[in-house]
Order: C-alpha cells, then structure tokens, then sequence
C-alpha cells in the first residue's frame, strides 16, 4: 500500500467515522488503540493492517473493500459477450498462466469445458493465490447452497476476501506482434521443444 492509498483510506475513515457520530477518541476505544494510532490511521501516516481494515469496516458499518477503495460489482454485464471479454482479459495478465480444456462426445458422455490454473506452475506467480481462492470459493458457495451459513455470512466472507487481494496488482502484458517469419520460428521452436 502506497502513500496515496493509505491517505485514501483514512479519508474514509474520518468521514465514516464522523458519519456514525464517533469523535477519534470514542473510535480509538472502539479499537482498543490509541488516539494518536487512529489520528495517523486517517492523516495516512502509518498503514492500515487488513486485519484492522476489516475491525474498521465492522465498527463503522460498512464493507473492507469500500475502506480500501475497491469497487465491487460495478462490472456491466449486459450479454454474454461481456462475459466472454472479461475472460479474454485473463490472459492478459503476465501472472496467470491457464489451460482450457474441452471434454464432448464422441469421446465424452457429457460436454464440459473447463479453466485450469495450475497451482505449483513457478512461471505464474499469483497461480497458487486464485487456486487457494477457487478452493474457498467453491467450499463457501456449496455451504451456502446447502443453507449451511447464512447469505450474510458468505456475502462477509467475499468482501474480506476480495479487500484481503485488493493490495495484490496485476501486471497486463498485450501479446506480442509478430511478423510472419518470427510467429513460424517461435512456432517451430515451441513444438520441436526447443
């Protein structure tokens, strides 16, 4: 988290705290910190913890991606087109490597298509991160589906989830333009294992 993040958040926090009718002191107690902790939380000075982010976001009603500045569900999906290029951009991202893969009959029973990310993959950095978060994700949506918690809980657990990888950036690589003979070497070289 940078300066201007941290400075971000603190605005937030004055206000939501002003907001809620708390002076610094009454949020400090609230927090079991000290006034001058809470004085440097919302000038910026010292960064803020996640796991303070999230006490925060408790205490003053309302989410830990909204302290941290992340926008949530403001994606626009008005046909599957726009679902579709939202997955297109995922390779984009010089960190992530995938494979797809495509089950249908002749050799298959059903027809399935899948995205795969390969955990222990060294040359994707942030791989192991969205397989630890499909785990989760997956684990709480079926708790969810068998009315195992509560529509609160699970909506809590994605916002702490999403303010948690906030902090983590990604680094967008456009594929490269190549010419013809350069795409055939490349080519070549990729499938003679070289």
């Amino acid at each position: 988290m940078n300066k201007t993040e941290s400075s971000t958040i603190g605005g937030r926090i004055k206000t939501l705290r002003k907001k809620r009718g708390y002076n610094q002191k009454d949020l400090a107690n609230l927090l079991g910190k000290s006034l001058r902790t809470v004085q440097k939380y919302e000038s910026g000075e010292i960064e803020v913890s996640i796991a303070m982010v999230n006490e925060l976001a408790k205490i003053l009603d309302t989410t830990s991606t909204y302290l941290l500045g992340h926008q949530t569900g403001d994606f626009k999906f008005d046909c599957l087109s726009d679902v579709m290029e939202c997955l297109f951009q995922l390779e984009k991202i010089s960190g992530l490597h995938f494979s797809i893969g495509t089950k249908r009959p002749p050799h298959h029973d059903g027809w399935q298509c899948s995205i795969t990310f390969d955990g222990k993959d060294k040359s994707a950095d942030q791989n192991a991160d969205i397989c630890l978060f499909l785990e989760e994700w997956e684990n709480n949506r079926e708790s969810f589906r068998d009315y195992m918690i509560s529509k609160e809980t699970y909506e809590n657990w994605k916002d702490k989830t999403l303010a948690y990888y906030a902090s983590q950036g990604v680094e967008i690589a456009e594929p490269d333009e190549l010419d013809e003979t350069e795409r055939l070497k490349r080519r070549n070289a990729r499938f003679s294992g070289k």
